[in-house]
């Protein structure tokens, strides 16, 4: 794993006058939740008023679907302070649901009476709004409305401004730093791909699911009792092949590159701008309603699965691939967290110390291009960790050979002691080191990790995968309205409702196009 090479990054960083280099480094968290009524079926009443418009709130709004609240917290350099605001945030939303609806705790979905009631997110009349809507409708074409409404929790994480000079002085670059920035990120990101398996093992939080998911359609999984489906030694059935995916791309051979920025972009660019027969049979504007944006692989950048994304700050109508090629990666978005059903906020502490940690390593290690073989190696590993991730005789696949979940594991963890040491000297504290001990102990005894304490939990009570999930969420609802908001705080999410009503107000008076003629504008964008 070219250790060579970290431990020299790591002396210079850890150097007296570097030390301080990793301070600052901003994090920023997505959860979704799904909205649920008080007997644990899919909330059928629109994302509430009282949330706002969720076309512009910054902070609440709905992803899929109009029960799929998201909430999001600002990009902070305090672990702390990030928790803080999510739990602000959630604290807020129980304080406005009426009838007595819960957020549901799971990843996997409640009870769910079909495809049909599934209502898919509003977000107005404006022809940015509409757009939003109509990809939504083209996603449940094309995948089906259930895999939408399955819930995570994304990590969104960016090195200070004040690392990227000096580390490209350490490292005798003399490329614009911009362009060193953005090809640091894209090893980051292929280095994460390379070790993401790792991820759903330590904090899959979904070896089970409600058979009212799976819609009678047949599966691998095996009966748990007689609502629940499940696989024995499975971390994550979100991250695994019951979940959302790109089904096209083996038809297709459409597979974003990672080598670099200009690969990546133009892969997605391709793929947005590539016909697809199955698509084109769906249609596109259809008895006077807009189905999907196009019949193309893909209708717009993220609708291509991933476990991890490089971001750019975009402009109301700026593509993602736009303002990444104009402007380069400013931080990058882990996408494979489950949402920890054992803490009300939907992921902890330790969980945010040690994904710092780990997105600092693949960092500094040394990351080659992902030839095809790898490439394949990655998906495999994906998928056996996922549905077989807790088994003590899976092997993964690395380099043309194979070897053991748990001792590549080990050897990861044990790489990571160094940044860990790291983190903790400029923080002055020891939180990554305890952090990477929870995580060690769960490589070492599988029976620890989040997974495997559902099922024994739900052996133990005697419930099924339903009963689960609603215990955990009439939990999690108590212990938010245990929670009091400071006055001055709710006035500031009370301002932040109103002013988003009146944002989304002034883009529909501003609309001046059809939204046909908006469409073709979008898609027009030159780089």
């Amino acid at each position: 794993m070219a250790d060579h090479s970290l431990q020299r990054r790591l002396g210079q960083l850890t150097a007296n006058a570097q030390r301080g280099l990793l301070a600052g480094a901003h994090i920023g968290l997505e959860k979704e939740s799904l909205r649920v009524s008080p007997d644990g079926k899919l909330a059928q009443p629109p994302h509430p008023a009282a949330l706002g418009s969720p076309l512009t709130h910054p902070l609440i709004t709905t992803d899929y679907s109009e029960a799929l609240a998201e909430f999001i917290t600002p990009p902070l350099a305090d672990a702390g302070e990030v928790l803080a605001a999510l739990r602000d945030v959630q604290s807020f939303v129980y304080g406005q649901l009426e009838n007595d609806e819960l957020l549901w705790a799971t990843s996997m979905p409640c009870l769910v009476a079909g495809e049909d009631s599934i209502p898919i997110a509003q977000y107005g009349p404006s022809n940015i709004g509409q757009m939003k809507t109509v990809y939504r409708r083209g996603l449940g074409h094309r995948y089906g409305r259930l895999m939408q409404v399955i819930a995570g929790v994304h990590f969104n994480y960016s090195l200070p401004e004040a690392f990227w000079p000096v580390y490209q002085q350490l490292e005798g670059d003399s490329h614009p730093l911009q362009d060193f920035i953005s090809d640091r990120y894209f090893g980051l990101i292929r280095n994460l791909q390379r070790f993401g398996w790792l991820v759903p093992y330590l904090f899959g939080a979904s070896p089970a699911v409600c058979k009212s998911f799976l819609s009678g359609q047949p599966t691998q999984l095996e009966e748990f009792d007689q609502y629940t489906a499940y696989q024995p030694y499975a971390t994550s059935l979100r991250m695994g092949d019951i979940g959302y995916q790109n089904n096209q791309e083996a038809e297709t051979g459409i597979k974003a590159c990672y080598d670099d920025l200009d690969c990546y972009v133009d892969t997605l660019t391709c793929a947005i701008s590539t016909p697809c027969a199955d698509y084109e049979r769906i249609g596109v504007f259809v008895n006077g309603r807009w189905e999907q944006l196009s019949a193309n692989i893909l209708q717009i950048e993220n609708e291509y699965y991933s476990t991890i994304r490089p971001k750019q700050v975009a402009g109301a109508t700026e593509t993602p691939t736009h303002a990444l090629k104009r402007r380069g990666v400013k931080y990058v978005e882990l996408r494979s967290l489950d949402v920890n059903a054992f803490d009300p906020l939907g992921i902890s502490m330790p969980q945010m110390r040690f994904l710092e940690a780990f997105l600092v390593y693949c960092l500094l290690l040394d990351s080659p291009p992902i030839d095809a073989q790898e490439r394949r190696e990655i998906d495999v590993n994906e998928l056996a960790a996922a549905h077989r991730g807790r088994d003590p005789q899976l092997y993964l696949q690395r380099r043309g050979s194979k070897v053991k979940l748990s001792q590549w594991a080990g050897e990861i963890l044990d790489g990571m002691t160094g940044v860990c040491d790291l983190l903790d000297v400029t923080h002055a504290s020891e939180v990554y080191h305890s952090s990477l001990a929870v995580q060690l102990g769960k490589v070492r005894d599988p029976e620890r990790t989040p997974s495997a304490r559902m099922l024994a939990e739900m052996r133990a009570n005697g419930e099924g995968f339903f009963h689960f999930g609603m215990r955990m969420s009439q939990q999690h609802r108590d212990h938010f309205h245990s929670l009091s908001l400071s006055p001055e705080r709710h006035a500031e999410f009370t301002r932040m409702t109103e002013q988003s009503r009146q944002q989304q107000q002034a883009i529909e008076a501003a609309d001046n196009k059809p939204f046909g003629e908006f469409l073709r504008e979008y898609f027009a964008q030159t780089l």
